[in-house]
């Protein structure tokens, strides 16, 4: 699956305007750093791949399942046939997986020409102030991606070349998507039920015991695989603390705590569905892809989950399934929910063959890449032209949701960018909290200490 992952903004009409916010990361201060790589002069960058010789190209993504992977073995076929000299050596694997290995394999001798780095400090920050990434603004000016993407999107694939200062400096990145979390249904299901679908997150929350009432599972969730946790906590804390509170969370501004109510009663939300049985038994052993599946057998009313499950959900569901924004506090109000940017695809420092690999980046974001993005059940980060999903189908549900909440600034950023560790201190955490393993108070505190330590440190 592609995900998360990750972060804000972008206005999507039938084009994509300007977003109503940036995201800017509480640093220091201070000037770019002149240490790391350079990009060369754009005159010198050579933009033909057919001249090159013969080239293997070794990409890492993390799209490993649905619209996602069908979109990458189609524009990888594609490249390859445009440009028959160079071969595309793909290594697709979990976000998690990625997160594990990614940076030793940078780091090695024989690292991938072309990567996705997850955006915010703990991975595309650690990889640009350890020297890995290539910087990408002479390709920006030779490829126009300025002119493509809203510069608020391309800031959130920036950083000072020390690593120290997100959303400004140098260019790393470019993604293709836009996702949002928000709560897929099965609507057979939820008409057994006695029930329709909620208009308010007080409304979703008293469904839940009345669907476990009738026998039925109110949310399918597995989380060994960590980060599902995230966007079920995220949905949570979007309504019970509000957008601007996490906002100022993630990035460190003014004297916002984890600890404080909204977040608090979030989790404690959090917990007390696991307890009552709101969530799938023996979820902290059950991944999210085995969750999803679960789903699609029809073990499950609701499943809070990112539009990057599209295509996997519509293909195997067909028309009974739908999805929503989560539902706003209060009737006729805006919904509110974790969403982004898809990971940014990056060029490593140690690329071997870097024109090729930027070739191969605008490919996979051109207009076409965007078409067949949309064809393939994902969400493009600039929506096509001409392309309308069916009526009465996901895909209308997904990106009518997507339009919506960023049209309406109702998107907040992924909890893990807020620090450096963040990402492994609070799947952990949530994995405890879940389990009923550990108390409210325990976790927030855990997650401001680890605040309080990026902090300090800067």
């Amino acid at each position: 699956m592609s995900s998360r992952r990750r972060t804000v903004l972008a206005r999507v009409g039938v084009g994509l305007a300007a977003v109503p916010f940036v995201f800017v990361a509480a640093c220091a201060p201070g000037g770019t750093s002149t240490s790391g790589p350079t990009s060369k002069p754009s005159s010198e960058i050579a933009t033909d791949p057919a001249k090159a010789g013969k080239v293997s190209l070794t990409v890492w993504d993390i799209n490993t399942s649905g619209g996602a992977n069908d979109a990458m073995i189609k524009l990888n076929d594609e490249f390859e046939k445009k440009y028959p000299n160079v071969k595309i050596n793909r290594v697709s694997r979990t976000l998690n997986d990625t997160k594990t290995t990614l940076k030793l394999a940078l780091s090695g001798d024989n690292p991938p020409d072309v990567v996705q780095a997850n955006q915010g400090y703990p991975d595309m920050g650690a990889f640009v102030k350890a020297g890995l990434l290539t910087p990408l603004d002479q390709y920006d000016k030779v490829y126009k991606w300025d002119q493509k993407f809203p510069k608020q999107l391309l800031d959130l694939n920036k950083f000072s070349t020390d690593g120290k200062t997100w959303q400004s400096g140098s260019l790393y990145g470019v993604s293709q998507t836009g996702e949002i979390v928000g709560i897929f249904y099965n609507k057979k299901l939820l008409q057994q039920a006695g029930l329709e679908p909620p208009k308010t997150f007080a409304e979703f929350e008293s469904d839940l015991p009345k669907i476990k009432a009738e026998g039925l599972l109110p949310i399918q969730f597995g989380t060994s695989d960590k980060s599902p946790a995230i966007h079920l906590f995220g949905v949570v804390q979007a309504a019970t603390a509000g957008k601007q509170a996490v906002r100022d969370l993630v990035t460190s501004s003014g004297d916002a705590t984890w600890s404080d109510p909204g977040t608090t009663q979030a989790a404690q939300k959090v917990k007390d569905w696991a307890a009552k049985g709101y969530l799938t038994a023996g979820a902290n052993g059950l991944s999210g892809d085995g969750a999803s599946s679960n789903f699609t057998k029809g073990q499950g009313v609701f499943r809070i989950d990112g539009t990057w499950r599209l295509a996997e959900l519509e293909k195997a569901m067909g028309k009974n399934v739908g999805f929503m924004t989560p539902p706003p506090v209060k009737a006729g109000g805006q919904s509110v929910t974790e969403g982004g940017v898809g990971l940014a695809w990056s060029i490593t420092s140690k690329s071997k063959n870097p024109d090729v690999a930027g070739a191969y980046l605008n490919f996979i974001t051109n207009a076409h890449a965007d078409d067949v993005l949309a064809q393939t059940g994902n969400v493009p980060a600039v929506a096509p032209k001409n392309y309308q999903p069916p009526a009465g189908t996901l895909s209308a549900d997904v990106f009518s949701a997507w339009k919506s909440i960023s049209e309406n600034d109702g998107l907040t950023p992924y909890l893990d960018y807020a620090t450096p560790t963040f990402y492994d201190t609070l799947t952990s955490n949530l994995q405890q909290l879940i389990g009923g393993k550990l108390p409210v108070k325990q976790f927030t505190g855990n997650l401001d200490a680890d605040q309080d330590a990026f902090k300090t440190s800067k």
